[in-house]
């Protein structure tokens, strides 16, 4: 009876072993897909950035130039969105790299850096919406009252 309790506590032991590696295996690859997504993820909202910055572009041409110069720059600037699509590129050829041998931490400090980064992105995209909204007001108003003063009043440019 007892090599059979043996047996059975061995047997338990390995199928515990092998649920262990499993679970191991499948944490690993969901992390390692999460990571991807995320970097998808990340990648769509630049685009989406970088049309909301090129249409944000007709806008600020109605802008009078002496005002609208800053907003110019920044708009004409890509470098930002061209350094973070790097960053993003980066980050998937590390994954590709060292995905299959990181460790589990190592992948959830990837997955974290990521989360932080789509989640900054976001609240940047936002704040431009907010600002492209708000420009579009302002101009719409000012076009307005521009049409309703005096020739002479007006800048060479509104003419």
């Amino acid at each position: 009876m007892l090599p059979f309790l043996i047996l059975g506590l061995v047997l338990l032991a390995l199928i515990f072993v092998l649920g262990w590696q499993q679970w191991q295996h499948h944490r690993r690859r969901q992390t390692l897909i999460r990571l991807l997504d995320l970097a998808d993820a990340v990648e769509a909202l630049l685009d989406r950035t970088q049309r909301r910055m090129t249409s944000l572009r007709t806008l600020v041409d109605r802008v009078p130039t002496d005002i609208a110069a800053v907003a110019q720059a920044s708009l004409d600037s890509g470098l930002p969105i061209r350094e973070a699509k790097r960053d993003v590129l980066q980050h998937r050829l590390w994954i590709q790299k060292n995905g299959g041998s990181a460790s589990q931490a190592e992948l959830d400090e990837a997955c974290a850096a990521l989360e932080r980064v789509l989640s900054r992105l976001g609240g940047q995209l936002e704040e431009l919406e907010k600002a492209g909204a708000d420009l579009a007001s302002l101009t719409e108003a000012a076009t307005e009252a521009a049409r309703r003063e005096p020739p002479t009043l007006r800048r060479p440019s509104d003419a």
